[in-house]
């Protein structure tokens, strides 16, 4: 246990002590060893008295620092039992569950490791214990293995109640979008400026280090992405989820592109974000270019520009409209578009105003699996849907998770120069 202040950090020093094989309390209790008295006037009377009645030996921080330092030369670090490689995975036996490693951190994908509460690199579970190691869990968890913490709530935040509560954005289906504002779309870690502290949208504190947050306001709130670079959003992860990341967060930044606190129009809001980023004197904030569309063409070509940089796609934002905390069709997200063909293997009947038509297509992929297909098609085509057995382009957005057919399918033809002696065996 520790009293007054230390050369180091707090957080450091509690550290070194789960890396010299020791373990940190926070209260003084019969198992406590020593109390570590540290200089600076800041020393508890109530712990030194405590000490005393307990039997515990007081030591001076320059005993600590030996100590500390004595154990870190003499105890090598250890390894784990398993080695996953950066980005791979381990299959727990006889389990669902797997543990994995991606940004320098380890979890599993078990209900023990997620809602064990904490920084994610401080949990752990029995899965993890097993096959890394016991000694490995202590050290890379600073003793976590050795707590009795119970399981936390999820999303809870130091000093604030519950989840921020943030603007969602809902795909874009064609819209209308000239004069809306198109930005970047970050492949980033969604962070919120509580006036406290960066957190997610479940409302988890990011530990980001003072000087990555400094300059930030007390009395406002801001909405924008912590960003690593295009491509590495598994390393922004591990970092921003880590406890003590610390030099790692160099190569990240605040990208800025809302002020919710600011009860006005986007573009106030706007205005207001890029006159606070170029007032501060921290470099690891930025506020989010947004330019003006001038139609679809615009946001096909910038979308093309913006995937072949490396880019996840475009965000677009209504003017003139207000930041609310819900899913909203005033902020739209667009992602390039795929294609794929299928083979036509039947028709559902159109309701409403299709009735007498075709509603939809029933259709096969390549490799068996079936879905159907309604957008896209005209009157004509409704009228008179492709024949059963021919081959169609589709385009979508992406596969769909389970199942892996195209999500939101969009007829665009019959494709002619199709082989259908490969499509065959599906009819």
């Amino acid at each position: 246990c520790i009293t007054g202040t230390l050369p180091l950090l707090r957080s450091l020093a509690e550290e070194a002590i789960y890396k010299g094989g020791g373990q940190f309390s926070s209260s003084l209790t019969r198992k406590v060893t020593h109390l570590v008295l540290g200089d600076g006037g800041k020393q508890s009377t109530s712990k030194r008295i405590k000490a005393q009645e307990l039997g515990i030996p007081m030591k001076t921080q320059m005993w600590f620092m030996k100590k500390m330092d004595k154990l870190s030369k003499s105890r090598e670090e250890p390894k784990p039992n398993i080695e996953i490689e950066a980005g791979g995975m381990f299959k727990v036996p006889d389990t669902d569950y797997e543990i994995r490693f991606r940004g320098g951190v380890y979890y599993c994908t078990c209900p023990a490791w997620k809602f064990y509460g904490g920084a994610i690199d401080t949990r752990t579970c029995k899965h993890l214990a097993t096959y890394l190691g016991e000694e490995f869990e202590n050290f890379r968890t600073r003793g976590g293995l050795r707590t009795t913490r119970k399981p936390k709530g999820r999303g809870k935040v130091a000093g604030k109640k519950g989840p921020p509560g943030v603007l969602l954005a809902k795909k874009w289906s064609g819209e209308d979008i000239k004069g809306w504002w198109m930005s970047e779309k970050l492949d980033g870690v969604r962070a919120y400026w509580n006036g406290t502290n960066l957190v997610s949208r479940l409302g988890n504190v990011f530990h980001a280090p003072d000087w990555f947050i400094k300059g930030l306001p007390e009395d406002s709130h801001f909405d924008g992405e912590i960003f690593g670079g295009r491509k590495k959003f598994q390393d922004t992860v591990g970092i921003v989820k880590s406890h003590d990341a610390g030099e790692r967060w160099k190569g990240l930044t605040y990208e800025i592109f809302d002020k919710p606190s600011l009860d006005s129009e986007f573009e106030d809001r706007v205005k207001e974000v890029k006159e606070f980023v170029a007032g501060v004197t921290n470099d690891y904030f930025r506020a989010v270019e947004h330019i003006l569309c001038k139609g679809q063409k615009h946001v096909e070509e910038q979308l093309e520009k913006m995937v072949k940089s490396g880019a996840e796609g475009l965000m677009l934002r209504k003017p003139k409209s207000k930041y609310v905390r819900s899913r909203s069709k005033t902020l739209l997200k667009v992602k390039k578009f795929f294609d794929c063909e299928a083979i036509v293997c039947g028709y559902n009947k159109g309701k409403g105003k299709y009735k007498g038509q075709a509603g939809s297509l029933d259709v096969k992929l390549i490799n068996g699996k079936k879905f159907n297909v309604g957008s896209g098609l005209s009157d004509a085509d409704r009228n008179n849907p492709p024949a059963i057995g021919s081959i169609i382009t589709v385009k979508y957005q992406e596969l769909t998770t389970k199942e892996k057919v195209p999500r939101f399918p969009t007829y665009l033809g019959i494709r002619i120069d199709a082989d259908k002696s490969k499509w065959a065996h599906l009819l």
